[in-house]
C-alpha cells in the first residue's frame, strides 16, 4: 500500500536508521557521565565515544585518532578551511575551490577574503564536473589549500578527487573534500581519494542532525576552530556529545555495508526510464550521465517551472534548484555554473532516493507528474 507521503529528498536529510536509534537509547537514560571523568560514570561514556571513532575510521580506512567529532558538516568545513588558513597563513594565503561548492565551503572562503585570503573559484563543464587541469592552472606559489566537494548535492556529479589529489601532492598543497553527500552512497576511503581532510555530515547518512566528522590526516597542520579544554586531542574543545557520536558511529558501520548495494542505483535508473517514457524530449537530465551519485536524479521539465510543479505534487517531498521571484526564475548557482539555459534550468527538480524508496512510490510520482506537467 502506498503512503500518502512519498519522500524523495534523501540528499536534504535522511531518517534515523532504526539500528542507530537502538544504539543511542542507553545514552538517553543510563550512561550520562562526562567522558573526561575517570570514575565509573565517565568510563562507559569514554568507551562509547572511542568505539564510535573506530566505527567512523573503519568506514574511511584511516586511524581512529585522525577522526574529530563536530556538530555537523558546516562546522567540519569551517574547521578545515579556516583551520588550514590560520595554521599556514605565514606560508601563503591562496585557496582554490570551485563554483559549485556548498555554501558551507564558499562562505568560509568569502569570510577569509576579509582577512587577506585570495580565493580562486574554478568553473565546471556542462555536467557539473571539474577539470583537474583547471585546478592545476589555478595553483600559485602561495596556494595552501584546495577544497573540492566529493559529489555535488544538487545534481549528484562526482568529482575527479583522486586526480586532483595527485596534483595537490605534486605542489605540496593540502587537499580537503566535502564528502557530506557521498559518504554511504559511494566509497570514501581517504587513502584511495588521497585527501588530507574530509568532512562528513551525520544527517546525510541516517544519523542524527547536529553531529559530523572532520578527518584530519596525521601531521596536517590545522588551528582549532573552537578553543577551550583539550578535547578531541586538542583539535576541538567542548565536552563530547556522547549520544550523537554513538549514533554517527553506528550509522557509519551500517554505511559500510550499504555502500556496495546497487539496489538504489537500479531503482533510480528505472525511475529515469519511466520519466523518459512519459515525457520524452520534455524531460532532460542535469548532471553527469555516468559519474553521478547512485541515488540522485536531477531532471528538468523543459519550459516548465520546477517550483510550480512541486507545489502541485501533493505529498511528494523533493527539491528544486531554481527560485521564482515576481514572475521570473533564478537558476541555482550550480546550474548557472554548468551553463544550463533558463528554459531548461527553470524546470529542474532533484529527486534523491534512499534505503526505504520503493518502485511503487516512483510509479506513483510519475503518475502524479503526468497530471501536472502534461
Amino acid at each position: 500500500m502506498i503512503s500518502d507521503h512519498i519522500y524523495l529528498d534523501f540528499n536534504a536529510s535522511t531518517p534515523l536508521a532504526p539500528e542507530v536509534a537502538d544504539a543511542m537509547q542507553p545514552f538517553l537514560t543510563q550512561h550520562f557521565g562526562n567522558p573526561s571523568s575517570l570514575h565509573w560514570a565517565g568510563t562507559p561514556a569514554k568507551e562509547a565515544v572511542e568505539n564510535a571513532r573506530r566505527q567512523v575510521a573503519d568506514l574511511f580506512s584511516c586511524h581512529p585518532h585522525e577522526i574529530v567529532f563536530t556538530s555537523g558538516g558546516s562546522e567540519s568545513n569551517n574547521q578545515a578551511i579556516k583551520g588550514v588558513f590560520f595554521a599556514l597563513k605565514e606560508k601563503g594565503n591562496h585557496i582554490v575551490t570551485t563554483q559549485i561548492e556548498h555554501p558551507a565551503v564558499l562562505n568560509p572562503c568569502r569570510f577569509l577574503e576579509k582577512l587577506g585570503a585570495a580565493v580562486t573559484c574554478v568553473g565546471v563543464d556542462q555536467y557539473g564536473r571539474v577539470d583537474p587541469d583547471e585546478v592545476e592552472k589555478a595553483i600559485t606559489p602561495k596556494t595552501i589549500l584546495i577544497t573540492v566537494m566529493h559529489a555535488n548535492n544538487e545534481v549528484g556529479t562526482i568529482q575527479p578527487i583522486e586526480e586532483i589529489a595527485k596534483i595537490a601532492k605534486k605542489y605540496g598543497v593540502l587537499f580537503h573534500t566535502d564528502a557530506a553527500q557521498s559518504v554511504g552512497k559511494i566509497t570514501a576511503k581517504v587513502n584511495d581519494l588521497g585527501v588530507d581532510l574530509l568532512s562528513l555530515a551525520g544527517h546525510k547518512v541516517y544519523a542524527p542532525k547536529g553531529v559530523g566528522v572532520l578527518y584530519i590526516r596525521e601531521g596536517t597542520p590545522i588551528e582549532p576552530l573552537i578553543h577551550g579544554a583539550g578535547h578531541e586531542s586538542g583539535r576541538r574543545a567542548g565536552t563530547e556529545n556522547v549520544l550523537l557520536d554513538v549514533g554517527l558511529g553506528k550509522a557509519c558501520e551500517l554505511a559500510g555495508k550499504y555502500v556496495y548495494d546497487d539496489s538504489i542505483f537500479k531503482l533510480r535508473e528505472r525511475f529515469w526510464v519511466l520519466l523518459q517514457d512519459a515525457f520524452g524530449d520534455g524531460v532532460a537530465l542535469n548532471g553527469h550521465p555516468v559519474h553521478r551519485l547512485p541515488n540522485t536524479l536531477n531532471v528538468s521539465f523543459v519550459g516548465k517551472a520546477g517550483g510550480a510543479i512541486l507545489s502541485r505534487l501533493d505529498g511528494v517531498a523533493a527539491s528544486t534548484g531554481s527560485a521564482c521571484h515576481a514572475g521570473s526564475v533564478e537558476l541555482s548557482p550550480v546550474l548557472k555554473a554548468m551553463g544550463t539555459t533558463d528554459e531548461v534550468g527553470m524546470g529542474a527538480i532533484r529527486f534523491s532516493l534512499g534505503r526505504t524508496t520503493t518502485f511503487q512510490e516512483l510509479e506513483t510520482v510519475v503518475h502524479l507528474l503526468k497530471k501536472v506537467v502534461l
